[in-house]
């Protein structure tokens, strides 16, 4: 089995790879039939040099290949057809600015899997980069303060080598009293409960949160049932909110009137409530100022993302009476971080991270007949067509074909 990591050609430029140098060597080791081919890169984060240091073959020739590692969407003219390949193809939702590509898949006779629904027969992710996305998310989120107010000084994360670093500079700061809101219990709030929790912030429960006041920085973790309830009055229920949120409403004005920073970290679920709204946002008791939408769900849950950011400019301000984007530090604006592709300011420790469970759960799925369904889970295309489990594209690929 001939494995190609191929070179990143989206732009703007991605640092990432599925694998490491030291990873593929370990793999080798555990699975002697395993070959890997490099395809030569100026912009990836380990390079050239590193892998052919290692013994691993930095080559143009990824026709030799069986199965295709990348990270993003592959440029239609950069696709090889015949092949298997992997990459994020942001299609599974029928977004339109891929369609081209999803078509082209399908006329050259590749086989896509795609990273986002490797999971396990639950449904559950087994793989991706939400650890990282949630960790510079919620840095973001404090340099942002501290350059509006002018109480941080906080470097770029792209400016520092690996996490380590990030947590060097965190080192140096003191925040002011303030109160902060984290949706969500995924992977990328746990990442971002991660810097929460290295610069030992207090973290306190919903009852605490809502009704007392501190003389220390301090942060909450709600969930779904924290910010939403149902319009009946009845307690509700996770598992049903899941499958249908239209009896429920947004809760979220209570933790709005008391926070300061707010960090979006949950997962939106088409038809559930927004948090809140344009209006809730022009409300006299709406408090939050500065807020991290690691989400990034525009005009949508979160009122003030009104736009993505970038890594290169990563902050704007929303002013919520006139609904339009205004100058950071404007009076009664809220501070905006929305960068969606957080994970490229961590490019090392994103590489190693996804890597690690890639190599987990994909690689030994090729030598074990796929005994836990992994990529027949995963396999989007197939002969041509789309496989049963995303047949329900079909009318979105043949729209303007």
């Amino acid at each position: 089995m001939k494995f190609g990591i191929i070179k990143e050609r989206k732009n703007p430029p991605d640092r990432r790879v599925v694998f490491s140098p030291k990873k593929i060597k370990e793999i080798q080791q555990q699975f002697p039939a395993a070959e890997f081919y490099v395809e030569p890169s100026d912009i990836r984060i380990f390079s050239d040099q590193a892998y052919t240091a290692e013994g691993i073959s930095v080559t143009k020739n990824m026709e030799q290949c069986d199965v295709l590692l990348g990270v993003k969407e592959v440029p239609i003219d950069e696709l090889i057809p015949n092949k298997k390949y992997f990459f994020f193809s942001h299609t599974i939702k029928k977004q339109p600015y891929n369609r081209k590509l999803l078509q082209a898949i399908l006329q050259k006779n590749i086989e896509l899997y795609d990273h986002e629904v490797i999971t396990k027969a639950n449904g559950a992710r087994l793989i991706g980069f939400g650890r990282y996305a949630g960790l510079v998310g919620a840095y973001n989120g404090l340099r942002l303060l501290g350059i509006r107010d002018g109480i941080l000084n906080l470097p770029k994360v792209e400016l520092l080598r690996d996490l380590n670093e990030v947590k060097a500079e965190l080192d140096k700061i003191k925040l002011p009293n303030i109160k902060i809101c984290l949706t969500g219990l995924g992977k990328v709030a746990k990442g971002a409960k991660e810097i929460l929790d290295h610069l030992q912030i207090k973290k306190v429960n919903v009852e605490e949160y809502l009704k007392q006041t501190f003389n220390e920085p301090v942060y909450v973790v709600i969930d779904v049932l924290d910010y939403n309830k149902r319009k009946d009055g009845n307690p509700g229920n996770k598992k049903d909110f899941f499958k249908d949120p239209s009896p429920y409403q947004s809760n979220f004005m209570r933790f709005a009137k008391t926070t300061d920073y707010f960090i979006a970290g949950h997962f939106f679920g088409e038809g559930a409530p927004y948090l809140f709204t344009r209006a809730d946002a022009k409300d006299k008791d709406f408090k939050i100022n500065v807020v991290a939408d690691i989400s990034c769900d525009i005009d949508g849950p979160v009122a003030s993302t009104i736009r993505p950011s970038t890594i290169a400019d990563p902050f704007y301000a929303y002013d919520p009476i006139n609904e339009k984007e205004v100058e950071i530090g404007k009076p009664n604006s809220i501070a905006v971080m929305a960068v969606d592709n957080l994970p490229c300011e961590l490019p090392k420790n994103a590489s190693e991270g996804f890597g690690e469970m890639f190599a987990e759960h994909v690689i030994p799925s090729f030598f074990n007949n796929d005994k836990d369904g992994i990529l027949e889970r995963a396999k989007m295309t197939e002969n041509g067509s789309l496989t049963k489990r995303y047949a329900y594209l079909k009318d979105f690929v043949k729209e303007l074909a």
